[in-house]
């Protein structure tokens, strides 16, 4: 992950949880799961303040979260005691059992990579599934350059295509540009689903 963003998450863990908790519930992704997803082992990459993670678990998605901000992981361990957190940062996701899950979901986590990360962290991603396991990715669309916000979190710029040939083999469910339901922010999102043998 690029270390500036990860310093700016820690700096403002309780900020960045109130506010997303605060937000509206997102209705768009929960219908996407509800419609996609298995309801079985799930891992939540960039878990953040863990919101997802006890819908998920609420929701017939055993799911465990990881994210590489400790400062998000100590709000997600605060908010929800009773959940499975743990320590991982993309593109390599060191510590996340291979080839384990029924689903992955990694909801506006990539655009915080440098661009040359985001293929080799959409195969980890893929790596985490079993065979015929589901994988939900998401990131907000930045137009023509890379930028910073006033935090210092990096917003990349890239094209939708490295996306889509790092997930050459799989089977694409759903990809579209939208406005998120929850942030209002734009978000391009992708459902893929690995074949039952591969």
């Amino acid at each position: 992950m690029d270390r500036p963003t990860v310093e700016a998450y820690d700096k403002g863990a309780r900020a960045y949880a109130d506010d997303w908790h605060a937000q509206p519930t997102p209705t768009d992704l929960h219908d996407l799961i509800r419609r996609f997803f298995h309801r079985a082992s799930t891992a939540d990459i960039g878990c953040g303040s863990g919101r997802e993670v006890a819908w998920l678990n609420a929701h017939g998605c055993p799911a465990i979260g990881y994210d590489a901000s400790p400062g998000l992981l100590a709000e997600a361990r605060r908010r929800y005691p009773e959940l499975q957190f743990a320590a991982a940062a993309l593109p390599q996701l060191d510590g996340v059992a291979r080839d384990a899950f029924d689903n992955v979901l990694c909801e506006t986590v990539i655009m915080h990579l440098p661009p040359d990360e985001i293929a080799a962290a959409v195969r980890a991603l893929v790596s985490l599934l079993k065979p015929n396991g589901v994988l939900y990715l998401s990131w907000r669309v930045t137009r023509d350059a890379g930028q910073r916000d006033n935090s210092g979190r990096l917003y990349a710029a890239f094209d939708s295509a490295h996306v889509r040939d790092a997930l050459q083999g799989m089977t694409m469910l759903l990809d579209e540009e939208v406005v998120s339901a929850s942030s209002g922010k734009v978000i391009h999102r992708l459902v893929a689903r690995r074949p039952a043998s591969s």
